[in-house]
């Protein structure tokens, strides 16, 4: 199932189920097939999610200091940036980007309408 945040304000975000539910969690609006981010609700989730963002990012960082890495492959990989996984940080961005512009403009955030 896909997800498809839309406002008035800016371009739909489409993002799978299951990242889509995480973030909707992060925002206290719990999994659901419809909702709405109201205009008044919009700056309490942004800053739901930046600090879901940051809390991976020092996270991670702990986790990196913690273990040392014993595949090389992997670790030249990473030094290259190359990574296939997504991470929260770049799955919410589109997101908050729509969420401010839809503050700026007093509208709301729909999905499943």
């Amino acid at each position: 199932m896909l997800y498809k945040f839309k406002s008035p304000a800016g371009a739909d975000v489409i993002m799978n189920q299951a990242p889509a539910e995480h973030i909707l969690d992060v925002i206290g609006k719990g999994a659901s097939a419809q909702g709405i981010i109201t205009a008044e609700q919009i700056p309490a989730a942004i800053q739901a999610l930046r600090a879901e963002v940051a809390r991976q990012e020092a996270e991670k960082k702990a986790g990196s200091h913690a273990h040392e890495r014993d595949d090389v492959a992997e670790q030249v990989a990473e030094e290259q940036g190359k990574s296939d996984t997504v991470l929260f940080s770049q799955r919410v961005t589109p997101l908050i980007h729509l969420l401010e512009l839809s503050l700026a403009e007093g509208k709301g955030v729909v999905w499943g309408v």
